[in-house]
């Protein structure tokens, strides 16, 4: 109970932090916070990778990844430099197999080295800068803020499900806390919160908040499961312990990286 109420009281804060950060600093502003999470969470993954003896060049790859959602940015403001975001990527890509040609001990793991560098630029940099797609769209702040609500409702409510009602595990190898009781609570409780702010926030009719509801509640469960199944690779049971009785900065955000491009996506598409 008592780690329950910590809990509670670091996801209020949280939760008033996140509002100030999506109402109250400007758009520049946004994008630096986002570019503060990219570097962290990118980071954490990266000492954890280093838990399977793979060489990576952490400090490389936490530079490179916190300017995606930067080059986004000035690519959206200025339209000399729109292209700015596929050019890193691709420059990135070509400065890490040139990394590969000088490292001077007789390594046996370049293949490996390469790919686990360029898969955290895609699925931690290059996905969570989405939020700063999302935050330049007309409604942005409200998109962004019902996006946050709904992903991380599905999380409350399957912590909450889990604990009070869990008796069945979802897949133990993977993450033997995570009940199917507490993935069906966090998916009912995402689909509510949607229909309930969805239009509100984002004027969406009733079934565009019950579809992209439950697309997003599923989308953040699969994400939550994807960090998930990276800790027990490496053997770790958090990512960080910046956050008290949460974990690290990769913990908050897994399953955000994946419901916010697509998010972002059903925004463009529909």
């Amino acid at each position: 109970m008592d780690k329950m109420i910590r809990r509670s009281v670091i996801g209020f804060v949280l939760i008033l932090a996140v509002l100030a950060v999506i109402y109250w600093f400007p758009q520049w502003l946004f994008c630096a916070v986002v570019a503060l999470l990219v570097g962290l969470a990118q980071f954490e993954f990266f000492r954890m990778v280093e838990n399977r003896k793979i060489f990576v060049y952490k400090y490389f790859g936490t530079i490179v990844g916190s300017l995606v959602p930067v080059v986004i940015f000035l690519g959206n403001g200025f339209q000399d430099i729109k292209h700015l975001e596929p050019i890193l990527i691709m420059a990135a890509s070509i400065f890490v197999f040139t990394l590969q040609f000088v490292r001077k001990d007789n390594a046996k793991d370049h293949l490996v080295s390469m790919s686990v560098t360029l898969f955290s630029l895609f699925y931690i940099s290059w996905f969570f800068s989405f939020f700063v797609k999302l935050r330049l769209l007309d409604n942005g702040a409200n998109l962004v803020a019902f996006l946050v609500i709904v992903t991380k409702g599905a999380d409350v409510g399957a912590y909450l499900g889990g604990s009070r009602f869990g008796r069945n595990e979802l897949m133990s190898r993977i993450s033997p806390n995570k009940t199917k009781e507490g993935t069906l609570t966090g998916i009912l409780l995402s689909v509510l919160l949607a229909l309930t702010v969805g239009r509100v926030l984002t004027g969406f009719s009733f079934l565009h908040a019950l579809i992209i509801g439950i697309v997003l509640a599923a989308i953040g469960q699969v994400g939550d499961l994807a960090e998930s199944l990276i800790k027990r690779d490496c053997g770790v049971k958090d990512s960080g312990s910046y956050l008290y009785t949460i974990g690290g900065v990769f913990d908050l955000i897994d399953s955000l990286l994946f419901t916010a491009p697509v998010f972002y996506f059903y925004m463009k598409t529909f």
